[in-house]
């Protein structure tokens, strides 16, 4: 029982799933469109929209025609009962056959719906099978004798009808039964000889007018229900859209959209997150300040176009040089830049600065108004922190702005740690800078 619960719940996920998937189809929103700016009772689900229909209200629709059926079960064993009654033995043993019959057609739809099939097999199989207990139902009254034939033909037009209001299936198919209950009950009718022709042909007209309105009463029911389906469909697309937009508005909202690389205000968030909310660091971590060298003086020499070309192709080496998920970038202010850098010592710190400050000049940028090269260069101030220092981000972020305030007073183009005590022995071989 968990098992089937488990998987008409997986069943029913999937559904939702395609939905999704198909909602995103141009074709398919377009023409669910078209059928909601139309006329209610005109409404028709063809193609993959009555797919997705029938696939999205199986489980319900499933769940009804096996109670229905077992319904069937609990009628035709009570009729027994009373058969036993009120027949005598030998017509209560002819009985019996199409008695099973209605049993035996009503157990195997309900394997049919519990199991895998097509729509269309499980829906041929209801047919059939509820056509093969409206003629049981009209036997037994047949066997029964002529004296039975009106509350047994009454028994099945009741059938018949709560068939066509329950079952949720194509309008063809809820004909098909219609037709067949008035066929087997004119054949009733006709065949009794207590009952006039004239009197056959009115109970046969009046119960084809009445099954006649429920099947479209159960058609206008399937057509509300087909137009709930679209509209949330709809819905669902608008949410979609909604949730591109709100994902595009926090992309905006995070990403500096000349250089595609974070903001100040997303880099701010993350730190405060980090050191959440003021308290000492938990790990090792180090911070990058880099300027670019005369950047006014490129502005002014090269125009501003030339500037957002420096700032973009900088930019994408800071992104180059630092490891994806781990470490992060921003542009920090006009020709400004911040590197996070998680899980480094100093000196991992220093070599990835280092590595920045070659890359940016071997990158051939001109700038003809620097006095530093020809090229474009960064000046960058390194600060690191670990749990023993206790620093807050704040702090560690004053003592990279010192060391890249060092690094342009001692000429540019170079890479200054705040403290390169711990790195004194290593940082000379490098040809590094320290403000120590």
């Amino acid at each position: 029982m968990v098992f089937r619960s488990l998987s008409n719940g997986m069943e029913a996920q999937a559904a939702i799933e395609r939905c999704r998937a198909f909602v995103e189809d141009p074709v398919l929103v377009d023409e669910v469109d078209r059928l909601l700016s139309g006329r209610t009772r005109k409404i028709r689900l063809r193609g993959r929209l009555h797919e997705l229909y029938r696939e999205r209200t199986f489980r319900q629709s499933s769940k009804l025609v096996r109670h229905w059926m077992m319904w069937i079960v609990a009628i035709d064993i009570l009729g027994t009962v009373l058969n036993c009654t009120f027949l005598p033995r030998d017509v209560l043993i002819a009985a019996l056959m199409p008695g099973g019959m209605i049993l035996a057609c009503a157990l195997c739809v309900v394997t049919l719906y519990r199991g895998d099939g097509t729509m269309v097999l499980k829906d041929a199989g209801l047919v059939g099978g509820t056509f093969v207990i409206l003629c049981s139902v009209a036997l037994v009254g047949v066997i029964a004798g002529p004296e039975y034939y009106e509350r047994y033909t009454s028994i099945m037009i009741f059938v018949a009808l709560t068939a066509i209001v329950i079952f949720s299936i194509p309008t063809a198919w809820t004909w098909t039964i219609a037709a067949s209950a008035i066929f087997i009950l004119t054949g009733v009718q006709f065949g009794n000889p207590v009952v006039e022709t004239a009197s056959a042909v009115a109970t046969v007209l009046i119960f084809a007018a009445g099954l006649a309105g429920a099947v479209v009463a159960s058609q206008t029911t399937a057509i509300l229900a087909q137009k709930s389906f679209l509209l949330s469909l709809r819905d669902l697309k608008h949410v979609s859209d909604l949730a591109v937009a709100n994902q595009r508005l926090e992309t905006l909202a995070r990403t500096d959209p000349l250089t595609g690389v974070a903001n100040r205000r997303w880099m701010t968030e993350r730190l405060d997150a980090l050191w959440s909310g003021g308290a000492a660091m938990p790990g090792r971590v180090a911070i990058l300040m880099c300027d670019i060298d005369h950047f006014k003086s490129l502005n002014d020499t090269l125009g501003h176009m030339e500037g957002d070309r420096c700032l973009r192709e900088v930019a994408n080496v800071l992104t180059d040089c630092i490891r994806p998920t781990v470490d992060h970038v921003a542009r920090y202010g006009g020709e400004e830049f911040l590197v996070l850098l998680s899980d480094v010592d100093g000196f991992d710190a220093m070599l990835t600065a280092e590595r920045i400050c070659r890359t940016v000049e071997a990158s051939l940028l001109a700038n003809p108004g620097s006095t530093v090269s020809r090229y474009v260069t960064v000046s960058i101030g390194v600060a690191s922190a670990t749990p023993e220092t206790a620093l807050s981000a704040d702090s560690l972020q004053r003592q990279a702005d010192e060391a890249l305030y060092r690094a342009k007073a001692a000429g540019r183009n170079r890479v200054v740690s705040f403290d390169g005590a711990a790195d004194t022995a290593r940082l000379p071989l490098l040809g590094l800078a320290s403000a120590g």
